[in-house]
């Protein structure tokens, strides 16, 4: 049996613009709702490192969630963590270390299904600077965002949401 491709054609199913656009949608108004039932606590985790297992698997099994088209796996998993306790900065500051071992086993299985394309005459200077750019630009911005969340929620992120879901679904 192969793993990659246990769900891949329900997964493929659901790809159309209005499931994409009801799922932006839902995905605000999930973000809204919680942000208006979120009292932070003094027993709320502040430190990644304080985070449970029991926690780890439920922020876990909330990612899950990004299987569905137009579910932000960042999102989901804040979101997950933020039920379950966490702060909003502990929240995304462990959905971005979630991401490092979904991204490099995306990037390792990328590599291993199309290393032909991608090492056949290929300009390994232009890969080195693309790669150092991109991991700049992402630990600026991951900085920026949790300095941006000391001071502020994610009911902006919740509108934007909603409003790119309507957007898309006038598109349609």
């Amino acid at each position: 049996m192969r793993w990659d491709f246990l769900f891949a054609k329900q997964i493929k199913a659901l790809f159309s613009i209005e499931i994409v656009a009801l799922m932006f949608i839902i995905g605000g108004i999930i973000f809204l709702a919680v942000e208006k039932f979120y009292k932070p606590k003094e027993h709320f985790v502040d430190d990644v490192e304080k985070v449970s297992y029991k926690q780890a698997l439920w922020i876990g099994i909330a990612q899950i969630f990004a299987l569905i088209p137009g579910t932000s796996r960042a999102g989901a998993s804040i979101i997950g963590a933020m039920l379950v306790g966490l702060t909003r900065k502990a929240s995304a500051e462990f959905s971005f270390l979630l991401a490092f071992p979904v991204m490099c086993a995306t990037t390792g299985y990328d590599i291993l299904k199309h290393h032909n394309e991608l090492f056949m005459n290929s300009n390994f200077t232009v890969l080195a600077v693309g790669f150092v750019v991109s991991f700049v630009v992402a630990y600026a911005t991951i900085k920026l965002f949790l300095k941006f969340l000391e001071r502020f929620t994610f009911v902006s992120f919740g509108i934007y949401r909603i409003l790119f879901g309507i957007a898309l679904l006038l598109y349609a």
